[in-house]
């Protein structure tokens, strides 16, 4: 069994609830525009983290990450990417990884939309955790955990919480 932290969309900020909501983690997935080398480094604090490289993120970022991951967890077949889309409108990069892979649990970002759907379709179960960090239209901060127990995916939880909006003088 594996307790399993995603965000996306920190754009360089670390929430400090993240330490406490990702503290019983054994992965921690971050899904890009991570920001800097401090957001993975604070995060691989709590637990190792895989990650992938977002549209925002600078070289030194993508030094450290892939555009795309394929792992297993548990016993199922993880694709993460930054750009996805969503079921019914994947990017095309994600079509074709979605169709070469077949993964049961596709995840990515870049929208800044909390969703995690079934996709019938494509048998997976699809995830975009939202946005943690404070750039962005989105109003909310959101992340999520949940665990894999062989098969089973159970006890998914959402952090969420108001984006302060920030003043700048």
């Amino acid at each position: 069994m594996k307790k399993i932290g995603i965000l996306s969309d920190t754009h360089g900020y670390v929430h400090p609830n993240l330490f406490t909501f990702f503290k019983d983690c054994h992965q921690i997935w971050h899904v890009g525009d991570i920001g800097n080398e401090e957001v993975l480094s604070e995060l691989n604090l709590i637990a190792p983290v895989k990650a992938v490289f977002g549209n925002c993120d600078d070289w030194a970022i993508r030094r450290e990450t892939s555009e795309q991951l394929i792992f297993d967890c548990e016993e199922h077949k993880v694709a993460m990417m930054h750009i996805g889309g969503k079921p019914k409108a994947y990017s095309p990069e994600a079509q074709l990884l979605i169709a070469k892979e077949k993964p049961t649990i596709f995840v990515c970002g870049h929208s800044h939309i909390l969703r995690i759907l079934n996709d019938p379709q494509h048998h997976l179960l699809f995830i975009n955790p939202g946005a943690a960090g404070r750039y962005g239209i989105h109003t909310r901060l959101t992340f999520i955990r949940f665990t894999i127990d062989g098969k089973k995916i159970e006890n998914l939880e959402v952090y969420d919480e108001p984006k302060q909006k920030i003043v700048q003088i």
